[in-house]
């Protein structure tokens, strides 16, 4: 399969499938896909600009780096997964930068993972990073028991912590909680 543009959310969950993703990943790559848009639309409607079809694929395919491993570089996985498709360079960076609320390089050498800034950027980055947090398996949660799953997970000293709760804030400042 090669890819000039975007896949359609029917090629996505053929990528899913065929990359031997679980149908527990599928089902919570499915509900963050929605979340996402619903918040890119938001976004949207209030007057930023916002690729809601890449919010759409990066949300179907953030997760595709758990057909190889369920640890903390399936995110850098995923994003070689979605290289080697032809994707969009835009859809592996959804994938590389939605772990935790992003890694920064020293904190991704930590982890063994490579030296590279892993922080989201762009607004859709930004949008699939945030909606991630938003569900649990496939279950949608609300943020304040996102965040202390998160800290209970990553621990209250970590950098990351400030991240998704500034991350939180940038979101919420201008979608005010419509989720």
């Amino acid at each position: 399969m090669l890819f000039l543009a975007l896949p359609s959310r029917d090629d996505c969950l053929r990528i899913l499938r065929e990359f031997g993703c679980g149908r527990g990943v599928i089902r919570h790559c499915i509900v963050v896909s929605s979340i996402a848009i619903k918040i890119a639309r938001l976004f949207v409607e209030r007057g930023f600009h916002t690729d809601v079809g890449l919010v759409e694929v990066g949300g179907l395919l953030h997760d595709v780096g758990r057909s190889r491993t369920h640890g903390i570089g399936h995110g850098v996985v995923g994003g070689e997964i979605v290289r080697g498709l032809g994707l969009p360079e835009a859809v592996a960076r959804v994938a590389e930068r939605h772990v935790g609320a992003g890694l920064t390089a020293e904190e991704a050498a930590g982890f063994g993972l490579p030296r590279r800034d892993f922080v989201p950027v762009t607004l859709e980055e930004k949008i699939v990073c945030y909606a991630d947090k938003l569900v649990a398996g496939g279950r949608v949660i609300g943020f304040d028991e996102a965040f202390e799953k998160f800290v209970e997970d990553i621990g209250v000293g970590s950098p990351a912590v400030g991240r998704l709760r500034e991350l939180h804030e940038e979101i919420s400042r201008v979608v005010d909680e419509g989720l």
